[in-house]
């Protein structure tokens, strides 16, 4: 549960412990509700310890009372104007921005202590002095800036500000206890009353002058004070839209003629202003819906001097019956209008440069560029950036098309399982699996896969040894390979013979190899 106080020098958020206190809670968020601290000036600063408030007139008031309790504020009985403060033993001032009840000693019992209305902060840490003295019921979470604007001003020797600090409103973030019997909410924040604003020493704003200024000191102070708040007004409209910029100023050679006859026209008017000099232009307001005049209407000259003339002649004169009243322009309305034409005609034309371009379906709106030369138009040809560059998907594309030509690609080899080549152009493959049954192909494709290794020994280095020529395993390698191949020739040679054999035997004994009998009848 929180509680916003709007002081006069920046806003504070307390944080209510409801836990810990809840009487004192529903007390201060009861007088908050009710605007009970509206003006009520903020006293007794002492620097980086504390400042307390709460009471609607302050100490520096003969009518005060000191402030009442909710209950007493709402029964009207003095009996009811203070209640005994609860001190819980774990709540202790350690921290800055700690918020508690002020309290004072029973009458007829010193160790009570009773509460009403002012509360006190703290401006530093380890403020324990206050403990037993002052109930803690909540705590500052935001507006640490504005305790600092607090613990720096100018006081006097009773802790009273020399410009005053009030609570200018009270705003109650969460409520969770009812309203009690009698309990009404206004429905806005009370003006201050005569006897608050007898109290006021040097009001919010105004500046510390030397006791002999004089009234053109006190004059331009003023006059500063007005200048500030109408930047700050300009500010807020240029922030709302309805100015271009704070520092606009209305033109100078345009009039302001109101009080007209419903009855006259531009036309009249440029005839009776049109003596002074040339005229821009001349329009009488009127209703957009049905037309009639609203009886009043912008004049532009030429130049400076005719609309000053105008002003001095045509005030207070008779037209259509009527009284006019002249004054010069304050509108800015029509520089606001080309200021937003030319705006619009920029973004326009920035649309049309980018093909029509368009922004969250309005074609006139132009994209959020972070630098001023970004473009936001990427190649023709591309519309979305590649996951993989040009150069693999150009290769992965041949190779595609090798396969669909009956080319290598990876394929169940005759339910065996799957044959995955790295290299197509090597022929090497990467990865084999195989059936359990099937241990044939298994050495055959193993005794493949081991080729590579022999031109390491043909190759005249031993890897395992490092030495340079051949070794000896390297030599025993060769003799075993030119023994085998010896070995095959001659057994194709053996083959091919019984071949031609063959073909001489007898038709009547069937073709195949010979048998002993055969050699020894030869």
């Amino acid at each position: 549960m929180s509680v916003l106080l709007e002081t006069s020098v920046g806003d504070i958020v307390i944080d209510l412990l409801v836990d810990y206190a809840p009487k004192m809670c529903e007390n201060f968020v009861k007088l908050c509700k009710t605007k009970y601290y509206n003006f009520s000036p903020i006293h007794s600063i002492q620097k980086s310890f504390s400042f307390q408030t709460g009471d609607p007139l302050g100490p520096m008031s003969p009518e005060s009372d000191g402030g009442t309790s909710i209950w007493g504020l709402l029964l009207g009985d003095g009996k009811e104007k203070a209640f005994p403060a609860l001190f819980h033993p774990k709540l202790k001032h350690l921290e800055r921005g700690t918020v508690s009840m002020a309290t004072a000693p029973h009458p007829s019992d010193p160790e009570t202590r009773l509460a009403a209305s002012q509360f006190i902060v703290t401006l530093g840490d380890n403020t324990d002095y206050l403990d037993g003295k002052a109930a803690i019921f909540g705590k500052v979470v935001e507006g640490f800036d504005v305790l600092e604007k607090i613990n720096d001003a100018i006081v006097d020797e009773r802790g009273h500000p020399l410009v005053d600090i009030r609570i200018k409103h009270t705003v109650v973030l969460d409520d969770p206890y009812p309203d009690p019997a009698g309990f009404r909410e206004p429905s806005s924040s009370p003006p201050p009353s005569k006897a608050q604003l007898a109290t006021v020493r040097i009001g919010e704003g105004e500046e510390l002058l030397d006791e002999d200024a004089n009234e053109a000191a006190a004059a331009d102070a003023e006059r500063r004070r007005k200048e500030r708040e109408a930047a700050a007004q300009a500010l807020t409209l240029e922030m709302m839209g309805d100015l271009p910029f704070a520092e606009v100023k209305p033109p100078e050679n345009v009039l302001f003629v109101c009080k007209l006859n419903p009855v006259t026209t531009d036309e009249d008017l440029e005839l009776i202003f049109s003596r002074f000099g040339k005229i821009l232009s001349c329009e009488v307001i009127r209703d957009r819906k049905t037309g009639d005049s609203l009886q009043y209407s912008f004049i532009e000259f030429e130049d400076k001097k005719s609309c000053e003339d105008a002003y001095y002649k045509m005030d207070s004169v008779l037209i259509d019956d009527r009284r006019i009243h002249i004054d010069f322009s304050q509108s800015v309305s029509r520089l606001s209008e080309v200021w937003r034409n030319e705006t619009n005609k920029k973004r326009k034309s920035a649309a049309v440069r980018r093909r029509g371009g368009g922004w969250g379906g309005v074609k006139e709106l132009e994209k959020w560029r972070k630098y001023r030369d970004e473009d936001d138009e990427g190649p023709a040809e591309v519309d979305y950036e590649m996951v993989h560059g040009m150069e693999e998907m150009r290769g992965r594309h041949d190779k595609d098309k090798t396969a669909d030509k009956g080319g290598p690609r990876d394929r169940e080899a005759d339910g065996h399982g799957d044959i995955r080549r790295q290299d197509r152009d090597s022929q090497s493959y990467d990865s084999v699996k195989f059936s359990s049954g099937d241990r044939s192909m298994r050495r055959d494709i193993s005794r493949r896969s081991r080729s590579p290794r022999r031109d390491n020994y043909r190759g005249g280095r031993d890897e395992r040894s490092g030495s340079r020529g051949p070794s000896r395993e390297g030599r025993d390698w060769d003799h075993r390979r030119d023994r085998d191949r010896d070995r095959d020739r001659d057994r194709g040679r053996d083959h091919g013979r019984d071949r031609d054999w063959g073909r001489g035997r007898d038709k009547d004994k069937p073709r195949g190899h010979p048998g002993r009998e055969d050699f020894r009848g030869k």
